[in-house]
């Protein structure tokens, strides 16, 4: 299974935050660390378009083939869109992958034991994709929209608004991050959703995707708190 890490070096929310420091390491570097320490993978690459980003990730165990082409590293392009590039960029040199992970840097408190976890579910189910999830912070039942004139009146069920919140069904949202797909399977839908899906439910504590300097703060906190030498 070919492991992938997209890292362009363009960051609008909180610039160069792939490489930004959390907790003395750099953000990548806990990604690259759970690849390399799970044993699942045949190679890690990481795809970027920057060559500090690159030599970072090397430094930490990582394998850079290729700087990404500026065609696939602007705002607009799709992290599914990097993980074919880096799929036909080895079979162009003779090299074919069962299958294909993507792993976001953007997720830190993600392991190594999840990944192993999430490996074991995929092939016990004989899944095609598996993807990460988390328990809802907060039931989208209790959300709704608010018109222009600030009115509640249709902002929830009347059911919902009878309802005990331990009697409301339990929802999910995706957290970012694991996503693992049969190459074939990836291939034909350009997603890591299809049929022959599975969920592998992550815990929230470790679901904290970075995308701003909140974000970066709520994890500093969490890794201060666990014990030396653990990742959960």
């Amino acid at each position: 299974m070919l492991a992938v890490i997209p890292a362009r070096g363009g960051s609008k929310g909180v610039p160069g935050k792939n490489i930004r420091e959390l907790a003395g390491k750099p953000l990548i570097a806990y990604t690259i660390k759970a690849a390399c320490e799970s044993g699942i993978f045949s190679k890690i690459i990481v795809s970027t378009d920057s060559r500090e980003i690159a030599d970072i990730a090397v430094r930490y165990g990582a394998e850079v083939p290729f700087l990404r082409p500026a065609s696939i590293s602007g705002d607009m392009t799709s992290s599914d869109d990097v993980i074919l590039h880096a799929l036909d960029f080895y079979e162009e040199q003779g090299s074919r992958f069962d299958m294909v992970c993507k792993l976001q840097p953007t997720s830190p408190l993600r392991s190594s034991i999840h990944l192993k976890e999430a490996w074991e579910l995929f092939q016990e189910r004989q899944s095609d994709f598996l993807v990460s999830v988390c328990e809802c912070e907060h039931s989208p039942l209790w959300a709704g929209l608010v018109g222009e004139d600030l009115s509640l009146d249709e902002f929830i069920s009347e059911e919902v608004k009878r309802a005990c919140r331990q009697n409301l069904p339990v929802y999910y949202r995706l957290n970012g991050a694991i996503y693992m797909a049969r190459t074939e399977g990836f291939r034909e839908n350009k997603s890591f959703f299809g049929q022959n899906s599975i969920a592998y439910i992550m815990g929230q504590k470790e679901s904290v995707d970075i995308d701003s300097e909140l974000d970066f703060k709520i994890a500093e906190v969490i890794i201060g708190m666990r014990n030396p030498g653990t990742d959960r």
